[in-house]
């Protein structure tokens, strides 16, 4: 598939501008979810700084040539859990906040420094098509139930697990699937800047359909038709109008971790470790998979150039960066890829200025609430199509892998059962994920039977 964006490719102002708005409402849902899950008032404009940042910083490290996004990691919720349990008080939980993201990004300086000695032929060896390809694709699917769950996001459902069709679920669909069906033409069908920016033009088309359904619904004091929750907008307004309403800085978790400072104990620090460091470990698989991915979308080894060890140190390190902000540790979005994929922009310039915008809203209160107002089924109908292609990337890593081969038939086998199967573990206050524990699987069987392939050909 043929960029129409090379990496080193520089579009012309205003069509970076919207490019830029359109990989902020990629990775938006999943950079603010985090946040919102932990709670404990960590808020959606300070995530949204910290990854916006953090995305700089790893920028910077693999010196422009890695055109991927930095989002809010759902891998280290429970650590975040854990940092707030363990603590004293909410300012020391923010404080464990900071330790946490430094520790985990400390080990991704660790590996980088191995990998940066040792080479990446290890790697490959260990991780060949046939380990990391399933694994692409079991990320791509792993997500699917959370862009089903979108789309139904106001459906009950009934003992056998099926979603209850009540009006606004009907309302929900309609929206999520004129989503859908705008991006899907825009990308397929469309000219110049419509083929570029699909995920824009369906998001706001999702969005005037929800409008329109909305407001008969108010009008009609039928609750059944409203889709749209106004209240982020109400919030803004609550006290009156105000210089808030319109630029607001962002409640930075620096700021209260300052406070839980004099609450300090090497006890609470060993807590943190145990939570933070097994789980980057984790990440650190995943990493290795999103940027396999985005090199055969760009067409380039990003493990040679710039090297996994400089993917490593600006993921770490953004990863850091974008805690002491938004309380987050960041990790490379697969929602990012995707759009890469269906755009075929995969300018850095692009994601740069992303990362920009990204810290600019983050003051500006409208648009935080435009956001947090844009409805869970019309974020629905564009992951469909996101995590769709990170699936399809996947497989596609595969296409010339030879299965009549029955090592590599077992390999890709138990890959995909355990990944699509959820396989997660829970081991102590270390959550393997269901792609963490189904690649470490995949890469053990592929040794094995590698090994047994070897001898038979002697």
């Amino acid at each position: 598939m043929k960029l129409i964006y090379d990496v080193n490719d520089k579009p012309k102002f205003g069509q970076l501008i919207i490019f830029a708005i359109q990989q902020l409402l990629a990775i938006m849902a999943a950079t603010i979810a985090v946040p919102a899950i932990i709670g404990n008032g960590m808020t959606a404009s300070a995530a949204l700084f910290g990854a916006g940042a953090g995305t700089i910083i790893y920028q910077l490290f693999t010196k422009f040539k890695s055109p991927v996004f930095l989002g809010s990691s759902f891998a280290f919720i429970g650590s975040m859990f854990a940092a707030f349990a363990g603590a004293a008080s909410m300012s020391l939980g923010y404080l464990g906040l900071l330790i946490g993201a430094l520790f985990a990004g400390l080990v991704y300086v660790v590996i980088a420094i191995v990998v940066k000695f040792a080479g990446v032929n290890w790697i490959n060896k260990l991780m060949p098509p046939v380990v990391i390809g399933p694994t692409v694709a079991i990320i791509g699917l792993s997500l699917s139930g959370s862009a089903i769950k979108d789309v139904f996001s106001y459906a009950p459902q009934d003992s056998n697990g099926s979603f209850i069709m009540t009006t606004n679920v009907w309302i929900s669909l309609i929206c999520a699937l004129v989503t859908l069906a705008v991006v899907v033409v825009c990308s397929t069908y469309g000219k110049k800047m419509a083929k570029l920016i699909p995920f824009i033009i369906g998001i706001l088309s999702g969005y005037a359909v929800a409008m329109v359904f909305t407001l008969i619904g108010i009008a009609t004091d039928n609750a059944g038709l409203i889709i749209i929750d106004f209240a982020p907008f109400k919030a803004l307004v609550a006290d009156g109008v105000s210089l808030n309403t319109f630029i607001a800085v962002p409640e930075f978790t620096f700021l209260e971790a300052i406070k839980g400072a004099k609450e300090f104990s090497w006890s609470y620090v060993a807590t943190i470790a145990v939570a933070y460091v097994p789980v980057a470990f984790v990440v650190f698989a995943e990493h290795i998979a999103d940027h396999k991915n985005l090199s055969s979308i760009i067409e380039k080894d990003l493990l040679e150039e710039p090297g996994l060890h400089r993917t490593l140190l600006g993921d770490g390190v953004g990863s850091i960066v974008g805690a002491f902000f938004g309380g987050c540790p960041n990790t490379t979005y697969g929602e990012s890829v995707g759009c890469v994929a269906i755009t075929r922009n995969a300018s850095v310039v692009t994601i740069t200025t992303t990362a920009i915008l990204c810290m600019l809203i983050s003051f500006i209160s409208p648009f935080v609430a435009f956001l947090d107002s844009i409805p869970g089924c019309v974020m629905g109908g564009v992951c469909i199509t996101l995590y769709g292609f990170i699936a399809v990337s996947g497989l596609k890593m595969i296409q010339k892998v030879d299965f009549e081969n029955s090592a590599n038939l077992f390999t890709a086998s138990v890959i995909l059962i355990a990944g699509i199967g959820g396989m997660a573990l829970a081991i102590g206050k270390v959550t393997l994920t269901s792609i963490a524990t189904a690649l470490i699987l995949g890469i053990l069987v592929n040794v094995l039977l590698s090994r047994k392939t070897n001898n038979d050909a002697e």
